[in-house]
């Protein structure tokens, strides 16, 4: 029985998500609003930079600051 359950929620689950994709509008990103103002483009360098090389980079010196500033050596073991 509950494999039946599951298989009639899986199924409105799905289609409810097709229903919405198939009703939702495009975003018509090519039409230009009143006041737009779009810089220039990115690089591949700039785009790299900005979204692989600066989040491992962040990610490096949390992690660092945490292992240097972690308290937890002072504690007396436990045995």
């Amino acid at each position: 029985m509950d494999k039946k359950n599951a298989l009639r929620a899986g199924a409105l689950a799905a289609g409810t998500t097709l229903m919405m994709l198939l009703m939702s509008s495009p975003a018509l990103a090519l039409t230009r609003d009143d006041g737009d103002d779009p810089g220039a483009g990115l690089s591949v360098i700039d785009t790299l930079g900005l979204y692989v090389v600066t989040p491992i980079v962040l990610f490096l010196v949390i992690a660092g600051l945490v292992m240097a500033l972690d308290k937890s050596r002072d504690r007396p073991t436990q045995s």
